[in-house]
């Protein structure tokens, strides 16, 4: 649980299947830890509908293994959208296969059979550990490590777009005025770097303004999004 759309949106959509649910978000020394209080307040709201156990995970101590790029290192967070080489930089050294593996040993712990995450297609371009074959692959090796109290792993938004996850949270009521995505965990979103363009696109799909910005950050989101997208930046 990051805070973000993706896994707010998850949340919402589990809820209509479980009534009891656990929920890790981490601190790994990221840039944006801002995400942090946002999960902890989506959480809260979730609470209103469904049992959720929520952990906070602190394992920051591995930052200065993995300081690499722009969420955990010293580089800038580059512009532009998550097609564009230069969004490379973004990525956490196998952070996906690091976290997943945390969130299995402690399914086991609580008897759960079941780990979700929602990787989703419109990040394919950029995190290699979002694509089908990686969810795949590890499915299978956690099911080895697993195997006398076997988990599986699931992502349901593997074949979706940010859009489409938008579009589905829009129906289930996700309050994605509680969100965050910006990488920079500045005091409010940049509207500049892949996450937040690929944001402002996604709810420009769906026809709605995003709901965590003002009327006047919308305005120049949207502006600087027909920018970029215009090849102008």
């Amino acid at each position: 649980m990051s805070g973000g759309i993706d896994s707010s949106t998850l949340l919402w959509y589990l809820m209509k299947r479980y009534d009891e649910i656990y929920v890790i978000t981490y601190i790994y020394g990221q840039r944006h830890a801002r995400e942090v209080e946002h999960a902890k307040m989506i959480v809260e709201k979730a609470r209103e509908k469904a049992k959720i156990h929520h952990e906070i995970a602190d394992i920051s101590c591995i930052q200065r293994l993995i300081a690499k790029g722009a969420l955990t290192g010293n580089e800038e967070v580059p512009e532009g959208f998550y097609t564009d080489e230069s969004q490379k930089k973004t990525i956490v050294p196998n952070r996906n296969m690091i976290l997943l593996a945390i969130a299995v040993g402690y399914a086991v712990k609580v008897g759960e059979r079941e780990v979700y995450y929602a990787a989703h297609k419109s990040d394919y371009a950029t995190y290699p550990d979002c694509r089908k074959e990686f969810v795949k692959a590890l499915d299978t090796a956690v099911y080895l490590a697993t195997i006398f109290d076997p988990v599986v792993i699931k992502a349901p938004f593997v074949d979706m777009t940010k859009a489409d996850i938008v579009k589905l949270g829009l129906k289930l009521g996700v309050p994605y005025e509680l969100t965050w995505s910006c990488y920079r965990g500045e005091e409010r979103p940049c509207l500049r770097c892949g996450t937040c363009l690929e944001r402002t696109e996604a709810f420009l799909i769906n026809g709605v303004k995003d709901p965590a910005l003002s009327d006047e950050e919308w305005k120049r989101a949207v502006e600087i999004y027909e920018r970029f997208k215009g090849g102008s930046r």
